[in-house]
């Protein structure tokens, strides 16, 4: 058995930015289904916690007008829902109080353009 690289407790060496913006995602996918597969990303513009609240600004960026309205839903309904189930996962993860704004931008053909796709955080 070779040398631990990482402490017992500890199950990822990914940043905690990079786990909320992931768990928002996977809130987005199981809400749309097939609707908007791949479309769809997640980042994190602001993440400030204080001893009371942490507080994260994300974006989901689709790639057309179409997709946002799918994402948010008649009257807000769908991007409540996701707003809400990611909620409650980023606590207990942070074990901490959040509070999470989300937006839906459309950044057209961002999943064939490798410089928009760097910028978005994919390598």
């Amino acid at each position: 058995m070779g040398k631990h690289f990482f402490a017992d407790d500890e199950v990822t060496d990914q940043p905690e930015r990079f786990l909320v913006a992931e768990i928002v995602r996977e809130k987005l996918m199981r809400q749309l289904g097939d609707e908007i597969p791949h479309s769809a990303t997640v980042v994190i513009e602001s993440f400030k916690q204080s001893e009371k609240i942490t507080e994260i600004h994300a974006d989901i960026y689709v790639e057309r007008d179409g997709q946002k309205r799918i994402v948010i839903g008649k009257a807000g309904a769908r991007m409540k829902l996701i707003g809400q189930e990611a909620r409650k996962d980023i606590e207990h993860l942070l074990d901490h109080k959040v509070m999470l704004h989300l937006w839906v931008k459309v950044r057209k053909g961002w999943t064939n353009n490798v410089g928009q796709m760097k910028h978005l955080g994919y390598d």
